[in-house]
């Protein structure tokens, strides 16, 4: 079900031409959420399941079936102490598995390899499974939890794909590896630039850029605008961002990670020394036929090395 997703040097020269996503979107936060999971959950769940082996490892699964549930639900058989999900296009890591409900077969397995540029969003899974959403609306790094999925939450396309009965459930088991921040979190900085633009938010921090009636810089400009207490990014970090890309000229949204999958790649020059959970503001003047643009980078992780 998961794609292969190729990272690419992020902003490696803080210009439109490696900038390909398009559009601008806000970022939903769950709707009114107390992250209240006890509330939410099924307990009866985990009763149908038992799951052994260590979080990110391939569980060892048994499902009690046949497995019949009217609506789709879930439980947090282990609970991390993990970052909180509060929107769907938070970053994460995730490792999933699915069972049918009626022989308790294994029917997709993801990689279970450890890798951690697997970088998706709530959004990205409940694409392919929307019943996904509800499982995993403020759960926490480090948990694992086990979901009963109805036809309609795991997906039509998918009941026929994985040749499903009629009205059979789905047994998920969802390993949440790691959870990035959702937006810039830190210290705002003063910042006495003259003609550059200014950064407004909205309350899920997704960013507005006010361009100013000047002439643009004719060399890059930086600004840190907010400072993370995050490690430090380091010149060959893998970085998790969001990035919004504005015009100068025509002062509109050339491109924007908000809202939809994060962007994932090396870090460029400009944001190297800037600490996690910080947010930049780059102005690239007009160069190679891309004209001069403001680019506001929120810094949300840096993705781990993995082991040798």
């Amino acid at each position: 079900m998961e794609g292969v997703r190729k990272t690419s040097a992020v902003l490696a020269t803080l210009s439109l031409a490696v900038l390909a996503l398009s559009g601008c979107a806000a970022s939903p936060s769950f709707a009114g959420a107390t992250c209240d999971r006890d509330a939410a959950s099924t307990a009866s769940i985990a009763d149908s399941v038992t799951v052994e082996g260590d979080l990110g490892d391939a569980p060892d699964v048994k499902v009690f079936a046949p497995v019949k549930a009217k609506e789709s639900g879930f439980a947090d058989v282990v609970t991390g102490d993990g970052r909180v999900l509060t929107s769907t296009s938070q970053p994460m890591v995730l490792d999933i598995s699915f069972y049918g409900g009626d022989k308790g077969t294994q029917i997709y397995a993801s990689e279970y390899n450890g890798d951690a540029s697997r970088v998706h969003s709530i959004s990205y899974w409940a694409q392919r499974s929307p019943g996904l959403e509800d499982a995993l609306e403020c759960a926490t790094g480090g948990s694992r939890i086990v979901a009963t999925l109805t036809p309609e939450d795991f997906g039509p396309n998918n009941v026929e794909a994985f040749g499903l009965k009629d009205g059979e459930n789905v047994v998920a088991v969802i390993d949440v590896l790691d959870v990035y921040r959702a937006r810039a979190e830190g210290a705002s900085q003063f910042n006495d630039a003259h003609g550059m633009p200014t950064v407004v938010r909205a309350p899920d921090g997704t960013p507005g850029v006010i361009i100013p009636d000047s002439a643009a810089p004719t060399s890059a400009q930086k600004q840190t605008l907010i400072k993370g207490d995050g490690e430090k990014v380091e010149k060959g970090s893998t970085i998790v961002t969001n990035i919004m890309a504005v015009g100068w000229d025509d002062k509109t949204v050339a491109t924007s990670t908000w809202g939809a999958e994060p962007n994932i790649g090396l870090a460029a020059k400009e944001l190297v020394g800037a600490t996690v959970g910080s947010q930049v503001l780059v102005v690239a003047p007009a160069a190679d036929g891309n004209p001069a643009t403001a680019i506001v980078v929120d810094i949300l992780g840096i993705v781990p090395v993995p082991a040798a």
